[in-house]
């Protein structure tokens, strides 16, 4: 395949949910990325969906390859790729340079859909004042209005109450899109 649509991998998904094989899936995105030429599609977003799949398929160590290779690449994506990095760093327990990744996120820019990222991982790993910190920064850099900014206030609220903080400014604006 050279060229690249987002009908061609809606149906790739579509398949590896039926059959619920994500290493088959995982396979398949290497191979749609390994043959490349354009698209509507980046490269480097094929191969975080293929990183995605080989850890959904219990890969990390062949995710933190691919999700390498997204960087690598340069290509358009939406969530930065280091995201992901940190995240498998930190399933295959090396925490210390999980935490340098993502100090280097923060240096370089993100964007609020790489901050809900962190703020999962971090939530996930027992760092929830970080979590917090990067829910909370997400929140005001996202456009208002959109999914996005809902997601970011929902992990926000519920890393809030993990940590027992009060309620605060942010947390109105979430009352104000569950309504009534």
């Amino acid at each position: 395949m050279a060229h690249v649509t987002h009908e061609q991998l809606d149906r790739l998904l579509e398949q590896a949910l039926l059959l619920d094989d994500h290493g088959a899936l995982a396979r398949q995105l290497d191979a749609l990325a390994q043959g490349y030429e354009s698209g509507e599609v980046s490269r480097a977003a094929i191969l975080v969906l293929a990183a995605e799949e080989w850890r959904q398929a219990g890969q990390p160590a062949t995710a933190l390859d691919r999700f390498q290779s997204a960087l690598d690449d340069g290509g358009e994506v939406l969530v930065d790729p280091r995201s992901g990095i940190a995240d498998t760093l930190f399933e295959l327990d090396r925490p210390d340079e999980a935490r340098d990744v993502i100090a280097a996120v923060r240096a370089d820019g993100w964007n609020a859909a790489t901050a809900l990222t962190v703020a999962e991982t971090l939530a996930a790993y027992g760092d929830l004042d970080g979590a917090h910190e990067w829910a909370t920064e997400g929140v005001r850099a996202c456009v208002p209005g959109t999914a996005l900014r809902e997601a970011l206030l929902r992990t926000r609220y519920r890393i809030r109450i993990d940590l027992g903080l009060p309620e605060d400014d942010l947390d109105a604006l979430l009352d104000a899109i569950k309504g009534p």
